[in-house]
């Protein structure tokens, strides 16, 4: 029998529901930088590994607290904040309209105005539970130098009952990040490639879990403060 508590040496996720066998090498245009709380590290359930098995060198992670700007975060001096945007959803410099409310994707610019016919270099994604991402929001005042992003989820998340979310309608990081992604420009395809080895992966856990007894569920239960 396998052994349960064998990990993958790329993914550091258990051999059991690692997926480096199913994710396929995406090519895309837009840069993903992935800002992680330091206590949001999931080794076994977070969606972060398989972006960056995904997206190469399109994806860039920093764990920690604060930078002291965008540039010295984005490690790119040369990198405009203007074609950038921020997944965040709250603190809006303008309420959106009804019309905003019904998309999927909401893209605006740092004036909380509509971004027409703009696309974005890269997206900032910030990686916690709610309480940690606002931690990171207001600890790193340069993400008001950045555009916005907002997200109305069609569909609940694939993680199910596998993890408890903080409200229903929030996503995974790799979940949000695929929305994006297409609505910046990039193909739908990469939204399917990408959907469809998370959804893998949760199959895999739920497979774990019947077959060892043995919870794959971060110990640290989401919030809501």
């Amino acid at each position: 029998m396998t052994d349960p508590h064998a990990r993958c040496e790329r993914c550091d996720k258990p051999s059991a529901f690692c997926v480096c066998d199913r994710i396929t090498p995406l090519a895309i245009k837009t840069r993903v930088l992935v800002v992680q709380h330091p206590r949001e590290q999931d080794r076994d359930l977070g969606t972060v590994p398989l972006l960056r098995r995904a997206l190469g060198k399109k994806l860039d992670v920093r764990v920690g607290l604060s930078w002291a700007s965008f540039n010295h975060c984005v490690e790119d001096e040369n990198a405009d904040p203007a074609r950038w945007a921020v997944l965040y959803p709250h603190s809006l410099k303008k309420p959106l309209t009804p019309e905003q409310m019904k998309q999927p994707v909401v893209l605006l610019d740092r004036g909380g105005d509509p971004l027409r016919g703009v696309r974005l270099e890269g997206i900032v994604v910030l990686d916690g539970t709610w309480s940690q991402a606002k931690a990171l929001w207001w600890r790193n005042p340069w993400v008001l130098k950045l555009g916005r992003v907002i997200l109305h989820p069609t569909e609940p998340s694939i993680y199910g009952k596998l993890r408890r979310e903080p409200r229903r309608e929030a996503v995974s990081t790799l979940e949000s990040v695929a929305d994006v992604l297409v609505a910046n420009g990039e193909p739908d395809a990469v939204r399917g490639e990408l959907r469809k080895a998370f959804r893998t992966m949760v199959q895999r856990a739920r497979d774990y879990q019947k077959a060892y007894g043995i919870d794959p569920v971060s110990p640290e239960a989401p919030d809501e403060e």
